[in-house]
């Protein structure tokens, strides 16, 4: 094969530079990370790169921030929020890089064109010197001087580059074909440009083993260039010494691909796993928006899907007309959430605006009362409020504890004088002490087998309990609950007014076992825990509430082990009935 194809091996790696410089953009994208930058980060970036005494050579990567910037602020900005002031903080820069860089294409067009028309002339003499039959003495130094005078000249406009090269090394060729030259200078010349090309050869065969790829194809480029510029070796070594050097191309050529088909897959990946991603978010999102997600859910959620945008980031790029498409998906589905959430949360604050006007409320008509002496129906009315009170949904955590400790001290100082006024027949606390020993009664007690002796008994604790009066106010709450506590261990199918749980019917057959008990502890428990976390949605709302919700975790977490003990002991308890029956 002769040199004269030069140019169409060149034409033919043409389509492989273009694949060169997408991917270099493609780089350029991956290693600013525009499409996870703030403005701030953005125009640092820019910033940086601009103050580069070779930003010129840098034009790809901040043209790269630019396009993440107006995409950021398109997505960003509001009727309410224009950012406009970022917007011109960063139009200015960038006006000041485009006018540097207007100035710096036109003194480079200006450039390329002298350098057009110097190769032009250059040529002409070679195109003269080849039609001359003048001496070789004569010639051939004249030839070198052309030679040298065109390696001095810059480079031309890519328009005319192919051109004009194609003409000098086609009068080059012809120059050492046709003219009558001195033998002995031609083999001169022929072996300089053959020590020359091996020294190519070996530098390509080098590049074949550079691990990264990229940069082996971008050196080999150049040495490409540089194999244009000197002319033909004799015609002995002329096909060898081309089929060596194009050999090592191919090499390097082949390897790029395999790099990039690589690349190809493993962005298929990314891509992938990016799309899992958003299938899961969305389903977040259509969830939200379904309106099935819990008060107490919330900020779960949130988490999950932080947890989410961090397990994203630390997957790599897609491909460069995939990678936009898929997270803009991703992004749409995160929005989705966390407008729902914003909505829960407004209207959230608005019912506690409503619900600090009915305590505030309560409060004002407990103070308006608690120095009322009419005992009884005082007594009946803060019991109504008491009621009332308990009804009414949460309001902000401050302001709650402000107007509690107002309504509880209205209550304490009408229930504190009462207690000084009781009569002989409404004693509160003899009424304690009766209610006292009903609960020691309740817990002496022992089931039987007997579901109908166990109805009997309770309604029996039923009757006492409600035929005794009222108990000193400070005392209501802690007797109530220790009365709760020991009817519900011993009578667990029955609430303390003699009706079953969850159902029409008066009364559930007692437990027949513990592992009855441990069931319906375990229930009990669980419930305790939902009720901790949906108080944890709850204080996260107000302001200096971490105290609160480290407590509420720290009953969550004690919660928790409780519940795993009690798992334990029933699986334990139905293992021994197993064993019983295989028995």
């Amino acid at each position: 094969m002769s040199e004269n194809i030069i140019p169409d091996v060149v034409n033919q790696a043409s389509d492989v530079l273009e694949t060169v410089e997408a991917a270099v953009e493609q780089t350029v994208e991956t290693a600013t990370g525009t499409a996870e930058k703030t403005f701030e980060e953005l125009i640092a970036s820019f910033k940086e790169i601009f103050s580069d005494e070779q930003k010129m050579k840098r034009q790809k990567e901040l043209e790269a921030i630019r396009t993440a910037f107006y995409k950021k602020l398109n997505k960003e900005k509001t009727e309410e929020n224009p950012l406009t002031d970022i917007e011109e903080s960063f139009k200015s820069l960038y006006e000041q890089f485009k006018a540097e860089r207007a100035e710096y294409n036109k003194t480079l067009d200006k450039e390329r064109g002298e350098n057009l028309e110097k190769k032009k002339a250059v040529l002409e003499d070679l195109k003269a010197l080849v039609e001359t039959q003048e001496d070789i003495n004569a010639t051939f130094p004249a030839f070198r001087d052309i030679q040298a005078r065109w390696k001095e000249i810059g480079p031309v406009p890519a328009a005319n580059f192919r051109d004009i090269n194609d003409s000098y090394q086609y009068y080059v060729v012809k120059f050492y074909d046709m003219v009558k030259i001195n033998h002995e200078l031609r083999d001169l010349d022929f072996k300089k440009n053959l020590e020359v090309k091996e020294k190519f050869c070996e530098a390509a065969e080098k590049l074949a083993e550079n691990p990264n790829v990229v940069e082996a194809f971008r050196e080999l480029q150049k040495l490409h260039e540089q194999w244009k510029e000197y002319g033909p070796v004799d015609k002995e070594h002329r096909e060898s010494i081309w089929e060596r050097f194009k050999a090592a191309t191919a090499v390097i050529n082949k390897k790029y691909q395999a790099h990039f088909e690589d690349l190809k897959g493993e962005q298929a990946e990314n891509l992938a796993a990016k799309s899992k991603l958003c299938e899961k978010v969305e389903e977040i999102a259509a969830k939200a928006e379904a309106g099935e997600v819990a008060s107490n859910e919330w900020n779960v959620l949130a988490s999950q899907i932080e947890g989410i945008q961090k397990e994203w980031k630390s997957i790599g790029f897609a491909s460069k007309k995939d990678n936009q498409k898929i997270y803009d998906r991703f992004r749409a589905a995160c929005d989705r959430f966390y407008l729902k959430k914003r909505d829960f949360y407004v209207d959230y604050k608005g019912s506690m605006v409503e619900n600090l006007a009915k305590k505030v409320k309560i409060v004002e008509q407990a103070e308006a009362l608690k120095s009322s002496t009419e005992w009884k129906k005082a007594t009946d009315q803060f019991i109504q409020l008491q009621k009332q009170w308990k009804e009414i949904g949460p309001v902000a955590h401050k302001k709650g504890d402000q107007l509690w400790k107002r309504f509880r001290a209205a209550c304490d100082e009408f229930f504190a004088e009462r207690d000084k006024n009781a009569k002989p027949e409404n004693d509160y606390h003899f009424n304690l002490k009766a209610k006292k020993k009903i609960i020691e009664e309740i817990n002496a007690y022992v089931p039987s087998d007997d579901a109908a002796a166990n109805e009997e008994a309770a309604k029996e604790f039923i009757q006492k309990w409600q035929a005794i009066g009222f108990v000193p106010f400070k005392e209501k709450e802690k007797i109530a609950a220790a009365y709760k506590e020991a009817f519900q261990a011993k009578f667990p199918g029955m609430n303390t007014r003699g009706g079953q749980r969850g159902s029409g019917r008066n009364f559930q057959k007692a437990p027949r076992s513990e592992k009855d008990i441990l069931i319906q502890q375990y229930n009990a428990l669980q419930q305790d825990i939902d009720t901790y976390e949906n108080n944890i949605g709850f204080f996260a709302m107000s302001k200096n509430s971490e105290p609160l919700i480290k407590q509420m975790r720290d009953k969550i977490e004690v919660a928790k082990g409780e519940l795993k003990a009690l798992q334990d002991k029933i699986r334990q308890m139905e293992e021994a009935e197993a064993a019983n029956e295989q028995e």
